[in-house]
């Protein structure tokens, strides 16, 4: 295991290679940036939103996938106000059981601020086994709903013909998950390869014991469904130079953002600003600690490092306090919801503990072995 010189991003994130400097693909992105002309890149975005005409009877310019969150409502708004566009909202709505009232009130604040919302929900018994199902094969609840939640944008693009989807960041450039990249900056027909839609298939959804026609909602189109439809995903993150977590957090607060109240020890957000949607996506990262040596507060250090507002050396130290951060509580509703004891879950997490990079002691107490920005 081995740290970006630059932040503290590992060499074990999935489809990450690091430069022969040392430098890790976000980093060298960011280096790149500081040349950039945006006046220019803000011509390209309109050259190309004009390539998209709107088509006879046709009401909306384009396609955002929103929760409700930070990003999302920044992009409706920049997308409406800015460039004077009429998007279509598209949102998938987790079950009651899973949803927030901040992740509720998020919404209904985007449609508050006028914008049309169509709200795609799978059917809940479905989405509960395949979760439990995801987590049982895989430690990762989030297999099967990542699943659904990426795919129902392009679906609802199709089913409505608008061939223009609005995304983003690009999480080749901007995070490092190189599989991503497409032909440009701003391409994200090739998002289907990213590591949460690229592995596994179907088939274990199927041997969960659902139906297939009940998997609909977790198909991602096929190329050949891009293609049939014309269907283009651009990043719009590629051409906004003040993209960021903060930025984006700050411009949508303004505008009726409902943050989190949460504390950085059982939620590992340094900022109250991320998944507002939902609380379990913290059991997530908590694993993903464990699996690939990294979690929530890493990603946010690395981006802060970058943009000058953190140094190095506070970043480890927040790493090394917060980036296994999970409260008992969120644990606990997970479990009661997907219907184990808390003592399974734990004995699934410390099953699918990278051993190389940690220890799990005789007391069930997880250590790491690396140092965090040294690496092993």
């Amino acid at each position: 295991m081995k740290y970006c010189k630059t932040c503290l991003q590992p060499d074990t994130r999935p489809n990450t290679i690091f430069t022969e400097e040392g430098v890790c693909p976000a980093c060298n992105y960011f280096d790149a940036l500081q040349h950039v002309d945006w006046q220019e890149r803000h011509e390209i975005l309109v050259d190309l939103l004009n390539s998209f005409p709107q088509k006879e009877g046709q009401h909306f310019d384009c396609i955002i996938g929103v929760s409700g969150g930070k990003d999302s409502t920044r992009q409706a708004l920049f997308v409406r106000d800015r460039l004077g566009m009429n998007p279509l909202l598209v949102c998938l709505s987790y079950p009651p059981q899973q949803v927030t009232e901040r992740g509720v009130d998020n919404i209904s604040n985007l449609i508050e601020l006028g914008f049309d919302v169509v709200l795609s929900a799978p059917a809940p018994e479905t989405w509960r086994k395949l979760m439990r199902t995801s987590f049982d094969t895989f430690t990762n609840w989030c297999r099967s709903t990542e699943l659904a939640l990426f795919s129902s944008v392009p679906q609802i693009a199709i089913r409505y013909n608008i061939p223009l989807i609005l995304w983003g960041e690009n999480p080749g450039l901007q995070l490092g998950d190189l599989k991503t990249l497409g032909n440009t900056g701003y391409d994200g027909n090739n998002l289907r390869y990213m590591n949460t839609l690229s592995g596994a298939g179907l088939d274990w959804m199927l041997d969960s014991g659902v139906q297939s026609r009940e998997l609909l909602p977790y198909m991602y189109p096929t190329p050949g469904e891009f293609e049939k439809s014309n269907l283009q995903i651009v990043y719009l993150g590629w051409f906004l130079g003040d993209w960021s977590l903060v930025n984006n957090a700050a411009y949508s607060c303004v505008n009726g953002l409902e943050i989190r109240e949460d504390t950085v020890k059982g939620t590992g957000d340094l900022y109250g600003i991320t998944a507002l949607d939902e609380d379990w996506v913290t059991l997530n990262q908590m694993i993903k600690y464990y699996k690939f040596g990294f979690g929530r507060v890493t990603d946010y250090a690395n981006e802060e490092i970058r943009l000058g507002n953190m140094t190095r050396q506070k970043g480890i130290s927040l790493v090394e306090a917060y980036d296994d951060a999970c409260g008992d509580e969120y644990i606990d509703s997970f479990c009661d919801y997907i219907d184990i004891p808390v003592s399974k879950f734990w004995a699934q997490v410390r099953a699918s503990v990278n051993r190389d990079l940690f220890t799990v002691k005789g007391d069930g107490s997880i250590c790491r072995k690396f140092k965090v920005g040294v690496g092993l």
